[in-house]
């Protein structure tokens, strides 16, 4: 059985030092190895709850505490399950690319049967979950799955699967801020508007950036596998592409702000979230996978940038 940390994950991850030894392959199915996926599934339903509680000048009760617990744990439960139904369709692909051969699966520490069994399990618990929101969250929720089932089969069909994954990464954005926009105490089924909207939209795209900037690492193996991404399609454009993208999911996010009527400190935090996309630009060199998985990783900072420019906004500054 391999013990050794897998290519995208760090050296010192906990799964590697401590996790007991017949777990290991399980947790690095669920990719809890590299929580920076985690990180980008979560924060956009952390900044839908956020902006919920602007709009509908909202306090902060036990109700919405629970909602940032369960968020996380369930934003590391479905990302695990994602990863696993990823893993499985994708079995004979990722034999071929030296960066996933040696995942559970592939590698044949875990038979797919075994993952789909994984998978169930982890759902289950999400739904749990899941049932202590309200109504339209719930409905989110179970429409989330199509999303999550489709995607791997996206780099089949289209150049753009990356896009595919901002439409299921920042599903969340949606189901925060319809989950706060009404606690389930009150008697409501959640609501909707046209600020949740435009945050999703800007979300898009900020994952059409950063996972376009993952792609690179494998553009040479996906070439040879048949796998069709964005960043093979934008070519020798990548640089100029990821900059349209990360423009657009400034723009996005400043109309969601817009609309919502937030205070002024998010406007200085939207002009540090835009830096922050400008160093990634600027740094970018579509030949070096190592520096595109840092610059991949170093969007959780962003995400917590638009954050805190939301979460400021909520507080009073």
């Amino acid at each position: 059985m391999t013990t050794a940390p897998l290519p995208d994950a760090t050296a010192d991850n906990w799964v590697d030092r401590h996790a007991p030894q017949k777990l290991k392959p399980w947790l690095k199915l669920g990719r809890f190895d590299r929580p920076i996926g985690t990180w980008l599934l979560l924060l956009p339903g952390w900044q839908g709850i956020a902006l919920a509680l602007i709009q509908n000048g909202k306090g902060f009760g036990w109700y919405e505490a629970w909602l940032v617990l369960g968020f996380a744990l369930g934003s590391a439960l479905m990302r695990g399950a994602g990863c696993a139904v990823n893993d499985i369709v994708d079995r004979d692909f990722d034999a071929q690319v030296a960066r996933t051969a040696s995942r559970p699966i592939p590698s044949g520490q875990i038979s797919a049967k075994q993952a789909a069994a994984f998978v169930v399990g982890i759902s289950l618990v999400s739904f749990c979950i899941l049932l202590t929101m309200n109504l339209l969250a719930i409905g989110l929720g179970f429409l989330s799955l199509f999303l999550v089932a489709a995607y791997p089969f996206m780099k089949r069909i289209t150049w753009w699967p990356q896009a595919w994954l901002g439409l299921t990464f920042n599903w969340g954005a949606l189901l925060g801020f319809a989950a706060a926009s009404y606690g389930v105490a009150l008697g409501t089924d959640g609501s909707l508007g046209l600020s949740a909207a435009l945050l999703y939209i800007g979300g898009l795209f900020w994952t059409l950036g950063y996972d376009t900037i993952y792609a690179l690492q494998d553009i040479e193996d996906d070439a040879m596998a048949g796998v069709k991404s964005s960043a093979r399609r934008l070519g020798s454009k990548v640089r100029e592409g990821v900059a349209v993208f990360y423009v657009l999911a400034v723009l996005l996010a400043g109309a969601a702000g817009w609309v919502a009527d937030v205070g002024p400190l998010f406007w200085a935090f939207l002009a540090l979230y835009a830096a922050h996309f400008v160093w990634q630009v600027v740094k970018l060199d579509p030949a070096n996978p190592v520096l595109a998985l840092k610059l991949f990783k170093s969007n959780r900072e962003a995400g917590l940038i638009l954050l805190a420019a939301i979460a400021f906004s909520w507080i009073g500054f």
